[in-house]
C-alpha cells in the first residue's frame, strides 16, 4: 500500500466507479488504501438514483453544492442536505439520492473500503 501522500487532480477524476441511474459518480481516491476511498457524486437537475446500498461500507456524505435529499426507510424518511451538511449512511442501508431542484447537486463521498461499492436494487427490498 502507498506510504506516501497521494493527490488526485480534479482533471483526473474517473467516471468508472459503480454507477446509479441519474447520478454521475467519479472516483477520486480509489484503490490507494485498504481502509478508505473517496468519490464525487453529481446529481443532474430533477434526477434521482435508483434505490441502492453500499454493502459493508459505511458512507459519509459532505454536501458541496446544491440542495439534495437522501431518502431511506423504504421511502418514508426524507432528509435534505444543503451545502456544508454531512450525512452518515450506514453499511447495508437502502437509500436513494434525489435532486428535485433546477441546479446540479455535488456531494463528496467517503467510504470505508478500498473502492466504492454500489449495489443497485429493484426497489425497497428491506420492506418486502
Amino acid at each position: 500500500m502507498a506510504q506516501e501522500v497521494q493527490v488526485t487532480k480534479a482533471s483526473s477524476l474517473q467516471t468508472s466507479t459503480g454507477q446509479t441511474e441519474g447520478m454521475i459518480r467519479q472516483g477520486a481516491i480509489t484503490d490507494q488504501s485498504d481502509k478508505i476511498c473517496a468519490s464525487v457524486m453529481i446529481a443532474k437537475p430533477h434526477s434521482s438514483s435508483t434505490v441502492h446500498h453500499h454493502g459493508e461500507q459505511d458512507t459519509i456524505v459532505y454536501a458541496l453544492s446544491g440542495h439534495g435529499t437522501v431518502v431511506s426507510e423504504a421511502g418514508k424518511k426524507k432528509q435534505d442536505l444543503a451545502p456544508g451538511d454531512f450525512a452518515l449512511i450506514p453499511a447495508w442501508a437502502e437509500h436513494q439520492e434525489v435532486n428535485n431542484s433546477a441546479e446540479e447537486v455535488t456531494w463528496i463521498i467517503t467510504r470505508s473500503g478500498r473502492a466504492p461499492v454500489v449495489d443497485n436494487l429493484a426497489g425497497w427490498e428491506a420492506s418486502k
